[in-house]
């Protein structure tokens, strides 16, 4: 299914008889098929499906409590599903550990960054290049060193790259979390809340470093409360409410819809 298909599908079914669209394992590089996740007598995720073409760049919309967390929760294998299928590449990774999921091409960032305070930036990155296993001194030179420093330039560090993470400004400790998961060698990264905090400027500079990371083959899927410059970067949002799916469509689309309209912005006009 490609993501015009898609759309145009979610669209009519949101629209028309209000259930969820049914995905199969090909019908994207990550798909999500009827997931839900119960806490107790709360539903967080309720019945959400969708699925995600390669290289694209996908929001994640939605209010506070609307269950993106959770859901990112449920892919990344953070928290098990109550109920449905995650497919990657083809596979049903449901219930696969965060690691596997990592092993298998999958990786994400963190709102609150988790960089190791004691180290340089290079040296951050570089740690993250190393496989997860015991390894010797030795294995942090190398290549590993050279890549370390490649990943840096990529993402916008290239002049800081024997700084410590404390005396990175905010947009630069964003440049470094996009580098650390890099490290991993991904082929979808989950990104939370890449624009937080960050002025005009920031937000452009961060955008456009996405959009050349996606132009080299990465898929994104961003969350972000910062609804102008998110859908200025996207191709496609889904929008949640309450753990359900209540629109799926273009940066336009979305912005037109009175359903996402009166859950974001608490008016129909």
């Amino acid at each position: 299914m490609s993501a015009d298909s898609a759309t145009d599908s979610s669209i009519e079914t949101d629209t028309a008889t209000g259930e969820s669209d049914r995905y199969g394992p090909d019908d994207g590089v990550l798909v999500v098929d009827g997931l839900t996740k119960r806490f107790g007598g709360l539903v967080a995720v309720d019945d959400l499906s969708f699925a995600v073409e390669k290289r694209e760049i996908l929001g994640f919309i939605g209010p506070n409590g609307a269950g993106k967390s959770t859901t990112f929760n449920c892919i990344t294998g953070v928290y098990p599903p109550t109920e449905g299928t995650v497919y990657y590449d083809g596979q049903d990774v449901t219930n696969s550990a965060f690691h596997r999921m990592v092993q298998n091409g999958m990786a994400r960032t963190f709102q609150e960054f988790r960089p190791l305070e004691d180290r340089s930036v290079v040296d951050n990155i570089q740690i993250s290049l190393v496989p997860d296993r015991l390894f010797s001194t030795s294995g942090l030179r190398g290549r590993t060193r050279a890549k370390a420093v490649e990943l840096c330039e990529r993402v916008g560090l290239g002049g800081r790259l024997h700084q410590a993470p404390d005396e990175l400004p905010h947009a630069d400790m964003i440049r470094l979390e996009l580098g650390r998961a890099l490290a991993t060698d991904p082929d979808v990264l989950l990104v939370d809340e890449p624009f937080a905090g960050l002025a005009e400027e920031d937000i452009a500079e961060i955008s456009t470093l996405l959009r050349n990371l996606r132009d080299q083959g990465t898929t994104f899927i961003v969350v972000d409360h910062n609804m102008r410059g998110l859908l200025q970067l996207i191709d496609r949002a889904i929008v949640i409410n309450f753990g359900e799916r209540i629109a799926d469509g273009t940066p336009e689309e979305i912005t037109e819809d009175p359903a996402v309209r009166k859950a974001y912005l608490g008016s129909e006009d």
